[in-house]
């Protein structure tokens, strides 16, 4: 597969048991697999309890491949893992400080709104807790006490995307930000409109799929110069999919992240190319460096963001992906 890398990536190593979805807002995933997910022995360190608090939203396939690889860290570490998550800001702070209040060993979380958290994660980090972020957020993650970060650069993944748009002879995409003021988005379409100046920005409402088909729609049938439409999630690029077809388009569609169906529109020429950021590398990793910080005191990355993304799939090498979509890894 062909790997978009910008710098190298220390990949952490393995570890080990799940358990149990915790508090508030279990939104964005499948109920938790209470297997053993590595299907190996548990590692013999002492049991520490790690909280993984993400900003997903209700549905989102991406999030489900992000808990399964923090599941498979989690059952290799002996790790009870208390996955919880909200897409609002001031909820997601809230779990942090339930996270606190439970003692834990650690926090995993995503800084997709830094500035809201900043005050739960002071609270983490005075009362010792080792923090790493992953997903959302790596300009930030130092300065609100992570000692690193998992996640794919978005900036250099939206010029990736723009510069494979440039050299197709593309000079008019949308881009459509499905969560405004979202740093990582905002990234990404900004990385785009850096290598292709004709670039627009469309908000929709990514918690409502019917609005996100009815804005791209309308926003395609009054822009006849549009050539191409971006979708920064598996989800929304398979509703824009529906758009072009109801706006009766010439519009090509391109994308970011992955999940089955999506692998399956790019291996058959649907969807141009999407750029993935590996998420279950995020899920598996983040759990896994605050189980080597407690054991070792280790620190992955050196104080440097390990990088799991971008990553071009695209006609050539999408089928070797999917069978991995198939298993719920990619």
């Amino acid at each position: 597969m062909a790997n978009f890398s910008w710098r190298k990536a220390a990949l952490v190593a393995a570890v080990v048991p799940m358990l149990a979805l915790s508090a508030c807002s279990s939104t964005g995933g499948k109920p938790a697999d209470t297997g053993n997910a590595g299907g190996g022995q548990a590692a013999t360190t002492d049991r520490i309890k790690i909280a993984l608090i993400a900003h997903a939203p209700a549905g989102d396939t991406f999030w489900d491949t992000v808990r399964k690889g923090a599941e498979e860290a989690a059952a290799k570490d002996n790790v009870e893992l208390l996955y919880t998550s909200d897409p609002e800001a001031g909820r997601q702070a809230q779990l942090i400080e339930q996270a606190v209040d439970q003692k834990v060993d650690g926090i995993a979380v995503t800084l997709a709104t830094p500035e809201a958290l900043k005050g739960a994660l002071k609270k983490a980090a005075d009362a010792g807790i080792p923090i790493v972020s992953f997903n959302a957020g790596e300009s930030a993650s130092a300065q609100l006490g992570a000692f690193t970060h998992f996640g794919s650069n978005e900036q250099l993944a939206g010029q990736a995307v723009g510069t494979r748009l440039a050299e197709g002879g593309y000079k008019h995409p949308v881009c459509v930000i499905q969560a405004q003021g979202h740093v990582g988005l905002e990234a990404r379409c900004a990385g785009v409109k850096a290598k292709v100046p004709g670039t627009e920005i469309l908000y929709v409402n990514g918690a409502d799929m019917t609005s996100v088909e009815s804005t791209a729609t309308a926003k395609l049938q009054a822009s006849k110069d549009a050539d191409v439409i971006i979708g920064l999630g598996a989800p929304i690029t398979l509703t824009l999919l529906k758009s072009v077809s109801t706006a009766g388009s010439a519009a090509k569609v391109a994308s970011f992240d992955l999940n089955k169906e999506l692998a399956q529109k790019v291996s058959d020429g649907s969807v141009l190319f999407t750029v993935d950021q590996q998420p279950w590398l995020q899920g598996y990793s983040a759990v896994d460096a605050l189980w080597q910080n407690k054991r070792g005191g280790f620190k992955i990355g050196g104080g440097q963001s390990v990088l799991t993304g971008p990553a071009i799939i695209d006609k050539s090498n999408a089928a070797e992906v999917l069978k991995f979509a198939e298993q719920g890894i990619r």
